[in-house]
């Protein structure tokens, strides 16, 4: 039985290390849940994410009509509608995945029919204006009922035409909801990127067959038209997360007696640059990179040694492929020697909550010396001694309350991190993983 406390005891530790199995990649467990779910036949997933966001993904799916349920052997198996959807009774909640809400709406804006898409406090408090404008655009009728262009979402679908659209700011999501409407629009929907950004959209198009062609940040999708396309079932293995492997590796990258290796991890180029910034700042990390059946994705097994970080500069075209694994960098840069500036990410301000916002005042509260900005934080590496407990906060937020746990591990006194249920959305087994490797969590 896993451990999932609501308010949880971290302890220093000075020795963090052993094998971890990061649970399976997020961002393309969504895209398999979806698709998996309108193609013909019976769809398999080994390593599906069986975490907050993904259960009420499939939920969603099932709403419409597909069917799942998981073997003894942990197995996924999705049976699909052969293309067909039937408006649900009631809302489609997403729970807190933005993610999920803004690639069903893309998604259903294809078909016949009103669906209403919803989430938790968290959820509907996030904008969803960027996905209006092409979606409708295209064809589709997209009202946001929350207030400032927030959730819940009604999506009226119907006959889509293709268009060409210039991404107003780099956005995966945006950019994976614009494809997918795409499957049932009449001509081709061209999207252009301010800068790259995750491809796992792509590369899950190709695997299935979608003709998708990309020309530098410029990526182009055929339509099928109002038919949509005929997906036969097959079978899939998630890499593991690399965003859930962040906290474990920077866990033991600046302990100098730690020793960590993530088998199976999903190494993404456009996925690593975490990988990047902790080298920058002087950690010991190698890297073994395997090919396979993982959705044409790039996967393998991360080293890490532990050694002395020193502080960097994290910005610029390196952001969107770190928006994610920025909460944890931060504790990273308050345990390396130096200053760390992270600036061009003021789309922190709007995730599950203001992780600018929340990272400062957690690490202001530990004693970090850190200035915020309106795109980033300056931290001052350096960790303060003491013997009193101290307390802090996850906002709701699963990433701020994993990156104070880990942040726990540097300090010479014990944090009380408050409101972790959060957890559940992204890494179930972040608690017990992490006691195994050695942290002192009650």
């Amino acid at each position: 039985m896993l451990y999932r406390p609501q308010m949880a005891i971290v302890s220093p530790c000075t020795r963090f290390g052993g094998v971890v199995h990061p649970p399976g990649d997020k961002s393309i467990s969504h895209r398999v849940g979806i698709l998996g779910s309108i193609s013909s036949g019976i769809t398999t997933v080994r390593n599906f994410l069986h975490s907050g966001d993904c259960v009420n993904l499939l939920r969603s799916m099932e709403a419409l009509g597909a069917r799942t349920h998981y073997s003894r052997d942990g197995i996924l198996h999705i049976h699909g509608t052969g293309g067909r959807v039937m408006e649900p009774v009631g809302q489609l909640d997403l729970g807190n995945s933005g993610t999920a809400l803004r690639l069903m709406s893309g998604f259903l804006s294809g078909y016949e029919g009103t669906f209403e898409l919803t989430g938790d406090e968290s959820l509907r408090s996030r904008p969803m204006t960027r996905i209006q404008e092409p979606l409708t655009r295209m064809g589709a009728r997209i009202e946001l009922l929350g207030s400032d262009g927030c959730a819940p979402v009604r999506v009226t679908g119907g006959r889509l035409k293709g268009i060409h659209y210039e991404l107003p700011v780099a956005s995966a999501q945006v950019k994976s909801c614009i494809m997918l409407a795409a499957l049932h629009a009449e001509g081709t929907v061209t999207v252009v990127e301010p800068m790259p950004t995750r491809d796992h959209t792509e590369k899950v198009f190709r695997e299935l067959e979608i003709p998708v062609r990309e020309n530098g940040t410029t990526i182009e999708v055929d339509g099928f038209g109002p038919a949509g396309p005929a997906l036969a079932s097959r079978d899939w293995i998630i890499p593991g997360d690399i965003s859930s492997a962040a906290f474990p590796i920077v866990g033991a990258a600046g302990q100098r007696r730690s020793s960590l290796t993530v088998k199976g991890v999903g190494l993404n180029p456009r996925r690593t640059a975490l990988l990047d910034v902790l080298k920058r700042m002087g950690a010991r990390i190698r890297i073994s990179t395997r090919s396979g059946k993982d959705q044409g994705e790039a996967h393998g097994d991360i080293k890490v040694s532990g050694a002395r970080l020193k502080g960097t500069e994290i910005g610029g075209d390196e952001i969107p492929a770190l928006i994610d694994e920025l909460p944890i960098l931060a504790v990273a840069a308050a345990v390396a020697e130096g200053e760390t500036v992270i600036s061009d990410a003021s789309e922190l301000r709007v995730k599950e909550t203001d992780r600018i916002s929340a990272m400062v005042a957690n690490l202001q509260a530990v004693g970090i010396d850190v200035e915020e900005r309106d795109d980033g934080m300056i931290i001052q590496g350096g960790l303060p001694s003491g013997d009193k407990p101290v307390r802090v906060r996850s906002y709701g937020d699963h990433r701020i309350a994993m990156s104070m746990a880990i942040m726990a591990l540097y300090t010479s006194f014990p944090l009380h991190v408050y409101d972790i249920s959060c957890v559940e959305t992204s890494y179930p087994s972040f608690w017990e993983d992490i006691r195994k490797l050695g942290a002192d969590v009650d």
